[in-house]
């Protein structure tokens, strides 16, 4: 044999075959999966609550760039005993009943979801130190009624001013709110969070963190204080975090701390589904032009010739166009 390469030698010869595994469109069904609560999501870790007791995971390759956020009611494989280096793997998430979400600012098409399966948005606003700021206020209950959740209006430190000048602006709205001084009772504010999962918003400095620390006792959430020139509080909760809180009445309640915020974009929100959120005025507008906002510079909204034919509240048409309105004005 000389060695040398025939033309005709390509005819016998065959590329071998690269192993493979075989494909298969079956996908692991995890029957023996744990279910688990996020608790709070740091840098790619998540730690969960499994039973009774805290459970660290990571996010399963095939989740691939499904997010997995405080709240999400998950399934977890591997080590769950909680024991400490121990890490389970998260491998299904099941669907969400709400989505609070927010975008940096109104022109960011990046949507982010701050936490799921919360079904309370409690609005914590300072009554004094640092002062009120009804833009967040407004732009917070555009955002709870776009998830399809209930708003509560928590307005703290009641001890430095009076209460009444805020309410009245909402008051026409129909949101719930309960008032709060430092050192006080919080036995309404129990009340209202009992049997349910609620989210606490507002600026740093407002009170949150002390809010918790008197709900939950063990919660050791970090305390900030106001710049005496600003007016404006510090950042001290870093990531959002879901704590269980002691049974009110035999109803248990789970709350969630989220950092200070200093914007509320609402690109997200579209007008027709803020007006679905008040029924009553909702079916005044059902012979709108196509397109209609329902905003006050609309020529043909049905909310004018209800009001021009005194068959609509004026101040509630006033205050749901003000929540309209607070979605084109500046997210700080």
């Amino acid at each position: 044999m000389s060695g040398r390469y025939s033309e005709h030698d390509h005819e016998h010869y065959e590329r071998p075959r690269r192993r493979t595994r075989p494909r298969t469109k079956e996908r692991p069904s995890y029957d023996d999966a744990t279910d688990a609560l996020v608790v709070t999501v740091d840098r790619g870790r998540f730690t969960l609550h499994v039973e009774d007791r805290v459970v660290m995971a990571v996010k399963a390759r095939p989740l691939g760039r499904k997010g997995v956020v405080v709240g999400d009611r998950v399934r977890v494989v591997g080590d769950v005993t909680g024991d400490e280096g121990s890490l389970a793997r998260i491998v299904e998430v099941e669907k969400r009943s709400t989505v609070l979400r927010r975008t940096a600012d109104d022109d960011d098409p990046v949507e982010r979801v701050i936490v799921s399966n919360a079904d309370q948005l409690v609005v914590v606003t300072a009554l004094a130190d640092p002062e009120p700021r009804p833009g967040l206020l407004d732009r917070a209950l555009v955002a709870a009624y776009d998830a399809g959740m209930r708003p509560l209006l928590c307005l703290t430190k009641a001890d430095l001013a009076s209460p009444d000048a805020l309410l009245s602006t909402y008051r026409s709205l129909g949101v719930p709110w309960v008032v709060t001084r430092r050192g006080g009772d919080l036995t309404e504010l129990r009340e209202e969070l009992a049997g349910r999962t609620s989210v606490l918003i507002g600026h740093s400095g407002v009170g949150k963190s002390t809010l918790v620390n008197a709900l939950v006792p063990d919660a050791g959430r970090e305390v900030g204080v106001v710049n005496a020139v600003t007016g404006r509080g510090r950042h001290t909760s870093t990531s959002a975090y879901l704590l269980a809180l002691p049974e009110h009445d035999g109803r248990p309640g789970w709350i969630v701390d989220t950092p200070g915020i200093r914007s509320f974009g609402l690109a997200h929100v579209q007008p027709e589904h803020l007006i679905e959120a008040f029924p009553d005025l909702d079916e005044m507008t059902e012979d709108c032009p196509r397109g209609c906002t329902h905003g006050t510079e609309e020529p043909e909204c049905g909310l004018d010739d209800a009001l021009a034919a005194g068959t609509a509240d004026p101040d509630r048409v006033t205050s749901f166009r003000r929540l309209l309105a607070a979605r084109s004005e500046p997210a700080w």
